[in-house]
């Protein structure tokens, strides 16, 4: 009898933003799934932990790629990597991500640039360069971590996040549609608030303690959703029960009520 082969096996997955929170959840998920991984982050020390750690826990080849994704070339780097190196890439997730708190005009235009860059032109740049393989096999996912924040009204602070990340879910809606009948199935991950170090990289960690535990989210919850979801092919998920709700109630209220909500959810956020 041949015994069953875990459903990655012979297939290789690439994170982004892989040494923490949600990045590091889809990386221990994908490897318990027999997938070879990838992991690429700003830091070499703890990619290098966690890859240890993965093959020790699941017998899975790792590999590690620094890259800051800030940087234009980045991209070019990482796939250049990949070749030498012989690795195709069979599941891509698009993780890398922060926030940048504060009004839009007392933001240095050089940090926004450098946040556009991470949120929107990295993503785009990479799945670019690593879809045509996964299409020339017939088989490829691409998993996109968007946010609930993309979905409803922005409230002030934190001007490009919400945009950033409904760009996303609007480009993976039409990645979807244009390659799932070429077996590449590409989807939207949209989570809450997550447990993760994205509050401490903004510095707004203080401010969360007054979010309610229920809209809390687990990284690897966000993780499971997102890699089930992707495997059926949906182009957008939201994740928790209490955000599939509250999204629900954004659509059913009328815009302007949205937006009021937004601005009064939003004040604890911003930063004169």
């Amino acid at each position: 009898m041949i015994p069953n082969m875990a459903e990655g096996t012979g297939k290789t997955a690439l994170v982004t933003g892989a040494s923490s929170g949600i990045g590091k959840a889809f990386a221990e998920l994908l490897a318990a799934k027999g997938y070879s991984v990838v992991l690429t982050a700003r830091r070499s020390d703890r990619l290098d932990v966690l890859a240890a750690q993965l093959r020790q826990r699941h017998g899975v080849s790792t590999h590690t790629i620094v890259a800051d994704l800030a940087q234009p070339e980045a991209s070019q780097h990482i796939a250049a990597e990949l070749a030498s190196r012989g690795l195709m890439i069979d599941v891509l997730v698009n993780n890398a991500g922060y926030g940048v708190p504060g009004s839009y005009v007392n933001v240095p235009w050089c940090d926004h640039a450098r946040f556009m860059q991470v949120m929107v032109t990295a993503v785009l740049d990479l799945t670019y360069r690593l879809l045509p393989g996964m299409l020339d096999r017939g088989w490829g996912r691409i998993i996109n971590i968007a946010s609930v924040a993309g979905m409803v009204p922005s409230p002030a602070g934190h001007t490009l996040y919400g945009a950033s990340k409904s760009f996303l879910i609007r480009f993976s809606e039409a990645l979807a549609s244009e390659n799932a009948p070429k077996g590449v199935n590409v989807t939207a991950v949209c989570p809450g608030f997550t447990l993760s170090e994205f509050h401490d990289v903004t510095g707004t960690r203080d401010k969360m303690k007054s979010v309610p535990g229920l809209l809390w989210l687990k990284a690897d919850d966000v993780a499971r959703e997102g890699y089930d979801a992707v495997m059926k092919g949906q182009s957008v998920v939201v994740n928790g029960g209490i955000y599939r709700v509250l999204v629900w109630l954004n659509g059913a209220m009328p815009r302007s009520l949205s937006r009021w909500v937004a601005g009064m959810a939003g004040r604890q956020y911003r930063k004169t």
